[in-house]
């Protein structure tokens, strides 16, 4: 069973920009660069890097986001209180 999981995300106030910037990524874009550039979270300094999290450690659709996306893949748009995350999945453990 997965304990945690290693991710980096990109938070935007709407729906709409998350789809403008995951076309970007899947045309080759770097997932840490349109971090840096878009996302309103202070983790865009370290390029959107949210580091290692357990279970009950984030909001609860970003968590299941999280722990059911596939090492590698950007899982997204997901809605929280927050606003709309992009989030890529860079290792489980």
């Amino acid at each position: 069973m997965v304990k945690e999981v290693h991710a980096a995300h990109i938070l935007v106030k709407s729906e709409a920009l998350a789809k403008e910037i995951l076309d970007k990524i899947n045309k080759g874009d770097k997932f840490s660069d349109l971090a840096k550039k878009y996302s309103e979270c202070p983790s865009k300094k370290k390029g959107g890097d949210l580091g290692f999290f357990p279970r009950q450690k984030m909001v609860k659709e970003f968590e299941k986001a999280a722990f059911e996306g596939n090492t590698g893949s950007v899982v997204g748009p997901v809605k929280t209180q927050f606003g709309w995350h992009l989030i890529k999945i860079l290792e489980k453990k």
